[in-house]
């Protein structure tokens, strides 16, 4: 750990003990946090923060498996947990958790999780693992951060991150939704860290300013509309950033989107002769397996 990232997160920890009620409540059940907030922001999209465990310790970019308590079983009265793959959407030195969720009218477990309020309780399996993370990048000078729907995630995890400003001279954001108000989450996280003082502090006044936040839309009107992929094939997302093409020697990238924009964003990536890395052999590019939009 960096003496930036030790500090924040000692400072991080002063800060909530100062804001911290003096009794909380004790979760009932094995793996459980309680939930401290909840913000929904559009029928199909909301966030929720929750207590974290005391011996939990992540990276930032990795995710655990969330869920909450089934049905019983009719026949034998046994209740399982419904248990899906999360991003941490907050920083590793966040003394809460942070998610950021679709809402699935029919999903076995979003159906149920869009309802959770403040003071319930949910399961989450302290075992962080995931392939977004620094440790699985060579060093270079430019990343890029490629994200559908909620694959925003593990990005507004590691967009809070001193390492990734610590790293690198220039991080672009690009998010591509359906409509406008799929993007309100990103935009709003970015545009908060302009005035966070916590963060200026340890990381350095304005270092905001090495982001470049690139929003698209397919469906509703929008400043940009098109799918990040066909803008990039035009040359018109280059031309938009004012940077080159992707190139092996400057330039990182993170993806965590559906399956089909991932296969098409690795299969442009080996063309711009970039090659994919894991947390065992670091490379250019890597990609978030565990998560569908």
């Amino acid at each position: 750990m960096t003496e930036a990232r030790h500090l924040l997160r000692c400072e991080a920890m002063n800060e909530v003990t100062l804001m911290s009620t003096p009794t909380k409540a004790v979760p009932a059940l094995p793996d459980a946090q309680i939930v401290t907030q909840v913000k929904h922001y559009t029928d199909r999209l909301f966030s929720f923060r929750c207590t974290r465990p005391a011996s939990l310790r992540f990276r930032s970019g990795e995710f655990v498996m969330i869920g909450l308590m089934g049905d019983a079983d009719p026949e034998t009265g046994k209740v399982k947990p419904l248990l899906r793959a999360y991003s941490i959407a907050s920083p590793s030195w966040d003394e809460e958790m942070e998610f950021y969720s679709i809402k699935v009218p029919d999903g076995p477990l979003t159906s149920r999780l869009q309802h959770i309020k403040v003071g319930d309780e949910v399961i989450l399996r302290p075992k962080p693992v995931g392939t977004l993370v620094h440790d699985a990048l060579l060093p270079g000078k430019r990343l890029w951060f490629f994200a559908t729907g909620t694959g925003f995630a593990p990005f507004a995890s590691l967009l809070r991150e001193p390492q990734t400003y610590e790293d690198y001279d220039e991080i672009i954001i690009t998010h591509t939704c359906r409509e406008v108000g799929e993007l309100t989450y990103g935009r709003d996280l970015i545009e908060a860290l302009k005035t966070d003082e916590l963060l200026n502090e340890v990381i350095g006044e304005g270092f905001w300013k090495k982001i470049k936040y690139y929003p698209t839309t397919t469906r509703e009107q929008s400043l940009k509309m098109g799918r990040i992929t066909d803008l990039m094939k035009s040359g018109e997302a280059f031309a938009d950033l004012g940077v080159p093409v992707l190139n092996a020697d400057t330039d990182r990238a993170m993806i965590c989107g559906n399956l089909a924009f991932n296969l098409e964003l690795k299969a442009m990536f080996e063309d711009y002769g970039l090659e994919e890395g894991a947390n065992s052999r670091p490379a250019h590019y890597v990609v978030e397996k565990a998560f569908l939009d």
